[in-house]
């Protein structure tokens, strides 16, 4: 049974300790390819490096909404010659939060454009970031060629009507460690076909049950996998199966 991260911060200062540990974890969890999500500029030239160097492990290039206020024309036109590397598979994660807005809106909304623009011209999908700012998210990303260029809505926290909205537009839904703990994710998923799913953990990030309040890891991509089964009353190498193709198909990994 082969897993997929499709959503993880390997280069995250948590893991310099143990980085390799934490690599062996998950290759002994099934977890068998990771997408290296990037949030600023320093992150996403770690995350260029490390598919480089780690078997399995490939690249998304991009700046995270709350550091939208740093994005210029120069950031944007490294990140462009970082996505040149080999293994680098899509750009992100990019896109908007309102809940802490470390960013203005105004700022948020023009990288978030920046990147589906860089995301166009490299051919590649976009990693999407989306909290408390459903409609604007989908208004921006009116016109995106998602059917050429495919999408994920990562760490998806919205309600059924706008996971159907997502995947009306051929987008995937980044499922993770939310849904051990989310009764109302947990329906959500119920009603998902399960080809619009793709599994991640945001590791450091978003542990999930019963290691909340620990650091994440890719190892536990299995654990989501898992509830994702009994939630849908299927079986989990069904479930690793369909969500590691729908990542083969957006990454081409």
């Amino acid at each position: 049974m082969m897993l997929v991260d499709t959503h993880v911060h390997l280069q995250h200062a948590k893991y310099a300790g143990d980085l390799e540990a934490v690599l062996k974890r998950a290759a002994e969890a099934g977890v068998g390819k990771m997408v290296v999500a990037s949030y600023d500029l320093p992150a996403s030239r770690e995350a260029v490096r490390l598919a480089g160097e780690v078997e399995g492990c490939y690249a998304a290039v991009g700046i995270h909404p709350h550091s939208a206020k740093d994005v210029t024309p120069e950031v944007m036109d490294e990140l462009e010659a970082l996505a040149a590397a080999p293994r680098v598979v899509a750009v992100g994660e990019t896109g908007l939060d309102y809940h802490y807005m470390y960013s203005p809106r105004e700022a948020q909304l023009a990288a978030l454009e920046a990147h589906l623009a860089l995301s166009e011209r490299l051919d590649k999908p976009v990693i999407i970031h989306d909290r408390e700012a459903h409609d604007d998210m989908l208004a921006a990303l009116e016109g995106y060629p998602v059917d050429r260029l495919g999408g994920v809505w990562h760490c998806f926290s919205g309600d059924l009507s706008l996971a159907e909205k997502v995947m009306d537009k051929g987008w995937y839904l980044g499922i993770g460690g939310i849904v051990t703990f989310s009764k109302e994710l947990a329906e959500i998923v119920r009603h998902l076909p399960l080809e619009r799913i793709v599994l991640e953990t945001d590791a450091p990030y978003l542990a999930p049950a019963p290691h909340r309040g620990q650091r994440n890891e890719p190892a536990w991509t299995a654990i989501i996998a898992a509830r994702v089964a009994a939630i849908k009353e299927m079986d989990a190498a069904v479930v690793a199966q369909v969500t590691s193709a729908n990542a083969a198909a957006l990454f081409g990994i």
